[in-house]
């Protein structure tokens, strides 16, 4: 019998330490999880980011993960938009079905510029503004996972260059070649919505699942909801094996 494995992509400046509730959930039920970190994030902060050491990051861990059988990518706001890069690539990776969370908008022109110039504000802010950001943790996420976002510390040094790779991503092309089971998942105060229904016109068959009152972080701040996506998928992909003929 074969067993589908999770992998996760984590977003902008924090770590696979976000996916710990996803981790532990899916732990609980006997599904294998893999929770990456990225260049110059984590485990690998000292590192230098750049898109090859990412995308190489998640070929890698889905290769592996592919030898034993299907495999659900989850990727969140900086790890969702270069998860749809991978899964749309023109060389179609072993992904079964694949979930984007928090990752719905295009990363060009004046938003992501922006976006830059905020986070550049506040790096310049007393502690690179983690005061501000820790207040604003404290106040949104439940006890249960607030620890866990940036357990693995933050990446601030790596933010900006991160933010700029992003902005030569074809996205729209990348999304028009995905061909499995796809999911997008946002909060209802995501600030990354702008292009949701763009993005799942142009996968054939995926669904928008809109959280109601959460945020940009909707796996930490809805983790049982998110975990129920997860759910989702793998109850997907699994009836996709079982219908599959035989040695296919």
């Amino acid at each position: 019998m074969t067993t589908t494995t999770v992998v996760m992509v984590h977003g902008i400046r924090t770590s696979a330490s976000m996916w710990r509730a996803q981790v532990e959930h899916l732990y609980g039920r006997g599904i294998a999880a893999v929770a990456v970190d990225l260049p110059g994030h984590g485990t690998r902060m000292a590192e230098d980011f750049t898109l090859d050491g990412a995308f190489a990051t998640i070929d890698a861990a889905v290769q592996d993960a592919a030898r034993y059988g299907p495999v659900l990518l989850a990727g969140h706001s900086m790890g969702g938009l270069l998860s749809i890069a991978y899964v749309g690539a023109e060389k179609r990776p072993p992904v079964d079905a694949f979930i984007a969370a928090s990752c719905t908008a295009i990363p060009r022109g004046v938003a992501l510029q922006t976006y830059r110039t905020l986070a550049r504000g506040f790096d310049r802010l007393p502690g690179r503004g983690a005061p501000i950001a820790e207040w604003v943790l404290d106040r949104t996420l439940p006890t249960e996972t607030r620890a866990d976002f940036g357990a693995g510390g933050y990446a601030y040094d790596a933010q900006d260059v991160a933010l700029r790779s992003l902005s030569v991503l074809d996205l729209l092309a990348a999304l028009r070649r995905i061909a499995v089971p796809t999911w997008f998942v946002n909060g209802q105060f995501d600030q990354l919505r702008v292009n949701e229904r763009l993005f799942s016109s142009l996968v054939s068959g995926s669904e928008l699942i809109v959280v109601p009152r959460t945020s940009h972080l909707v796996t930490a701040m809805r983790p049982r909801v998110f975990n129920a996506v997860l759910d989702l998928a793998l109850a997907t992909t699994d009836a996709a094996v079982a219908r599959a003929p035989s040695g296919s």
